[in-house]
């Protein structure tokens, strides 16, 4: 009885086989990596917004506190952005006639608020309160990098939610002693031994808990 296949037919399925499953297996590699990606995450994003607002020069350079513009960080679960009339507190008196800050006298004059553009963006599945996280010793810059060397404002971290999980399985690192919660550079701390205990015990941590699927997903 003649042969089916021709000789060589195992060779060529083996071969198939071993390419076939290279293939996938790079393809997945590929799909995570674009996954992780800052193309996907959004990591180092900056955003056209219609004044180019300079958190090195407010932050760094003048001192300014996060809390004097974003008033509702330590009570709601978005930080607030200023109203046109608390740019103008200052701006009134000082880069009044600067053409880059018109739609700031527009919008005060108008009654209309800006519309700035939200660098951070999370799903609208996840739930994301800034008011536990800054009041239990959790500092800006873990989130938003060193906004005090930013002059325009990028998101700083990848936001997934495996780099959420790393920090909720371990807070210790993060966390920063009352008065250092809004510096605007995160410094060099020794947060080792009894003083981290001491933070620890300050804010009531416990990592228990702090992975529920709950704490994000309401």
């Amino acid at each position: 009885m003649a042969n089916i296949f021709p000789p060589g037919a195992d060779h060529l399925l083996r071969t198939a086989l071993i390419l076939g499953s290279g293939l996938l297996a790079a393809g997945i590699v590929i799909l995570v990596a674009f996954a992780h990606s800052p193309y996907v995450t959004g990591q180092g994003r900056i955003l056209v917004q219609p004044v180019p607002f300079s958190h090195r020069h407010h932050v760094g350079e003048a001192g300014l506190d996060c809390r004097y513009c974003h008033g509702a960080v330590e009570t709601s679960a978005q930080a607030g952005m200023p109203d046109s009339a608390t740019c103008m507190t200052c701006h009134a008196q000082l880069f009044t006639d600067a053409p880059m800050l018109a739609p700031v006298r527009r919008s005060l004059a108008d009654g209309q608020p800006l519309r700035w553009r939200r660098v951070y963006r999370l799903p609208d599945h996840v739930y994301f309160s800034h008011a536990p996280h800054v009041r239990n010793g959790i500092g800006c810059t873990t989130c938003h990098g060193a906004v005090g060397e930013m002059p325009l404002t990028a998101q700083a971290v990848p936001m997934t939610m495996e780099w959420c999980l790393d920090c909720h399985r371990d807070p210790a690192p993060h966390l920063r002693p009352p008065d250092a919660v809004f510096a605007p550079v995160a410094a060099a701390m020794d947060l080792s031994g009894d003083r981290l205990d001491a933070l620890m015990q300050r804010y009531g941590l416990r990592s228990e808990g702090l992975t529920d699927c709950t704490v994000c997903h309401r």
